[in-house]
């Protein structure tokens, strides 16, 4: 594969991301009442904001009472729904001054079926041979794809992403879809784009499956990692495919990093919350999340946590009570991603480990010159007593979560419950 042509800010390389589901974030659903929780969210030490699409929702064959957001009806406005043009330009600046980033989602591939585009550009669109109409996307009646052989729907599309950064000062793009959009176009927006402002560019694809698509973006989904940790917890798949897959992912090159998650709002909405998906294993999956190579991911009310499918077509608010028990959970990890050396994409070097209980422990160590990190997580559904089978982690290691320091790894048993986990550093 090609070298890259790009890269990333020095911010992004080093990130969480929380993801803003608005319509279901509150009562009212609105930008302004989101940005009532950025204090919330800074102490708990997220850094980039990523929200769902934000622009007007299309009525026509619209899902639900309320349509989906990925169903876009005009690129270059809000929808009165979650506010103003004036609203989101204000929470910015304030989530600037916070020194959050804030990245937006793009969804390139297609629109609604009442896009302004059907009445002033038609031949923006594919067509129905069948037909005559508008091309449906694939599976989804709601929306219609886009024709990226026509150069000047292309150049439109790249004007309209450029308002976001001219006029909102936004620091990224999560591209919907990325792997539904010919390739070349990405590389052309950025080209174009990031002569604006330097920026980050996370992708809807998984970099195992879609190789050349890292040419164009920073980051993308870790999917295969998701749907296999999920098949294990159905006792589909065996612990040694999900470590094959793990390092599969270690092995991508340097400028291009797996966003790891246990929920997000496809998955939430249509596979369940996280703890139907891994039961008891929902926790230590997280723990993954933030200390595997790569960005951590944060969905809306996961620190909650929420339990329950979030609606994706019609009003159902996250139940939230006051009480967020796992703030301080999320707070700890975060704060190891952020603060320890050996959590660092770009110099620590990594490797999984062999313990006496293969058969339910996933174990891996993190170093650098300066600093080690150790993780175990009992992926099975019974205690296990364990030891690490590795010579060369040894020394003083400290737990991150119960602050109890083990003096000498080699030969300790580590009794872990199941879905448990533990979390040491040096």
């Amino acid at each position: 594969m090609s070298l890259p042509r790009f890269t990333a800010p020095a911010w992004f390389r080093h990130t969480n991301i929380y993801e803003v589901n608005c319509r279901q974030y509150s009562e009212a659903g609105t930008i302004r009442a989101f940005q009532e929780s950025l204090p919330r969210l800074k102490e708990m030490g997220i850094e980039t904001l990523w929200f769902m699409p934000l622009t007007p929702i299309a009525q026509k064959n619209k899902k639900g009472t309320m349509g989906s957001y990925y169903a876009c009806r005009d690129f270059i406005s809000i929808d009165p729904e979650f506010g103003t043009e004036a609203d989101f330009k204000t929470l910015v600046a304030v989530a600037h001054e916070m020194r959050f980033k804030v990245i937006i989602d793009w969804v390139a591939n297609h629109t609604g079926w009442d896009h302004e585009w059907t009445i002033t550009h038609p031949e923006y669109y594919l067509k129905d041979e069948a037909t005559g109409d508008f091309k449906m996307a694939s599976g989804m009646d709601d929306i219609i794809e886009l024709d990226y052989n026509y150069l000047p729907m292309r150049q439109a599309m790249i004007d309209a992403m450029a308002y976001w950064i001219r006029e909102f000062d936004i620091d990224g793009f999560r591209c919907d879809l990325a792997f539904w959009v010919t390739l070349d176009f990405w590389l052309e927006a950025r080209t174009a784009l990031d002569q604006q402002k330097s920026l980050c560019w996370f992708g809807e694809f998984d970099a195992l499956e879609k190789l050349e698509y890292m040419q164009a973006f920073d980051a993308s989904y870790s999917w295969s990692w998701m749907h296999a940790s999920a098949a294990f917890c159905k006792n589909e798949t065996s612990l040694d495919h999900l470590r094959n897959l793990l390092l599969q992912y270690a092995q991508l090159p340097m400028h291009h990093l797996p966003v790891w998650f246990t929920a997000n709002h496809d998955e939430n909405s249509w596979n369940g919350s996280e703890y139907e998906k891994y039961g008891s294993r929902a926790l230590a999956l997280a723990v993954l999340s933030f200390t595997w190579k790569g960005i951590p991911m944060i969905y809306s009310g996961q620190e909650l946590p929420n339990n329950k499918r979030l609606d994706f077509f019609d009003k159902d608010p996250i139940a939230w009570n006051g009480d967020y028990a796992l703030h301080q959970f999320y707070k700890t990890l975060i704060m190891l991603h952020q603060q320890f050396s050996a959590t660092s994409a770009d110099t620590a070097e990594m490797s999984l480990l062999n313990t006496h209980k293969d058969a339910s422990v996933l174990a891996w160590h993190r170093k650098n010159e300066t600093a080690e990190l150790l993780v175990l997580i009992n992926m099975s559904d019974e205690t296990v007593d364990c030891v690490i089978d590795h010579d060369q982690v040894h020394g003083n290691f400290t737990d991150i979560f119960s602050r109890e320091i083990t003096e000498e790894l080699k030969g300790f048993h580590f009794l872990i419950p199941a879905g448990g986990f533990r979390v040491l550093v040096k």
